[in-house]
């Protein structure tokens, strides 16, 4: 199956017409610095001077602007191929040239076409400063809009690594937690068959709620915290009496963005390697709250501890953790945090940190 196709953008939209007025005041401040120029040096009057530069200038930037957003389609670099591009810069040098100078001679009172009377010397000259100063000003837009084309590519580009990343990091989470829960209740089935139905309930609803989510790269921090919900429920069916947990999120944090499956590996890894070596279990509390322009979200434990943690876990390597690590490194860059400690009463505390969205922080 093919890829679709981008959606055509039409040519006429605001930006496009922003751009138009934006390389039409360049081209006024460029005019009067040649026609400034000549004046300086003898070649007429200010004024008219002026009026000439201005007339052939504006003229010719209407037809070749105009006429590149006609020609060129509705494609993403408004200039068109070819000998198109070629004749579009002709056909605006000789309309600009023969306007302007017919407006021109209006103004100073000379009859129309009166540059055919001039010196071949001066005659030269005007259509050379006409030449290099439109092919100039058309190579400089055609340059800044094809510079500007490339930059958006470059942050598609990178937009879309960062998904694909992102995506190829959830892939590597669901099976990991789903390999556990599976076994888990393989074990329950023979053992405890009430639990087991409960069991797989919970794991029903819980992938259920993870494939409606999965085609997104963010979403609301109230969205993880229900997920979450389930997990820990599930877990619940599974460890009994011997889990316990709060979740506290504000009502004021509820909307705000964040990848996919942040939270869950470092609740998994509080379960794997805090409460379940305990014989009595313990409790998991997963609290959002802010600080300043930054979202903190703490995952805190009563179990085992760092001491007795495996060592491959002490420094935080393991693998839900380094997962969390990378998903954070994605999206937020060297502006995320991630520390994991002992907690002051007992167990670990794994604490998370990113700037808000500027909506939010303000």
């Amino acid at each position: 199956m093919t890829p679709d196709a981008p959606e055509a953008l039409p040519r006429f939209r605001a930006e496009n017409f922003r751009n138009m007025l934006r390389h039409g005041l360049i081209t006024v401040v460029f005019c009067c610095l040649i026609g400034s120029a000549l004046a300086i040096s003898g070649n007429g009057s200010w004024e008219s001077q002026m009026v000439y530069s201005l007339s052939i200038g504006t003229i010719s930037w209407l037809v070749i602007d105009t006429g590149r957003l006609i020609l060129s389609g509705n494609k993403e670099v408004l200039w068109p191929h070819g000998l198109w591009g070629y004749g579009l810069v002709a056909l605006g040098v000789t309309v600009g040239f023969l306007a302007g100078n017919a407006i021109g001679d209006a103004w100073v009172g000379v009859p129309p076409m009166e540059f055919r009377n001039l010196a071949t010397r001066k005659m030269t000259s005007t259509i050379v400063i006409t030449l290099v100063a439109t092919i100039g000003m058309c190579y400089f837009f055609f340059s800044l809009g094809k510079s500007k084309h490339m930059q958006s590519q470059i942050e598609l580009a990178q937009r879309n690594a960062t998904e694909a990343r992102l995506k190829l990091l959830e892939t590597q989470l669901e099976p990991h937690m789903l390999f556990n829960t599976l076994a888990n209740l393989r074990v329950l089935i023979t053992a405890d068959p009430p639990r087991a139905v409960a069991m797989l309930d919970r794991l029903n609803s819980y992938l259920r709620m993870t494939l409606s989510g999965s085609r997104t790269l963010a979403h609301p921090l109230s969205a993880e915290f229900d997920r979450l919900g389930d997990y820990l429920e599930l877990m619940s069916v599974r460890m009994g009496e011997r889990l316990c947990y709060t979740l506290d999120l504000p009502d004021d944090l509820r909307d705000i963005p964040v990848p996919p499956l942040l939270l869950q590996p470092l609740v998994e890894n509080s379960i794997r390697h805090g409460l379940e070596p305990k014989v009595e279990g313990g409790e998991i509390h997963v609290r959002a709250r802010r600080n300043a322009d930054r979202l903190v979200i703490e995952v805190s434990d009563t179990g085992v501890g760092l001491d007795a943690a495996p060592p491959s876990e002490e420094g935080g390597s393991g693998f839900g953790l380094e997962q969390v690590r990378e998903r954070l490194a994605t999206v937020f860059g060297a502006q995320s945090e991630m520390r994991l400690a002992a907690a002051p009463t007992g167990g670990t505390c794994a604490t998370l940190s990113f700037p808000l969205p500027a909506a939010a922080a303000s």
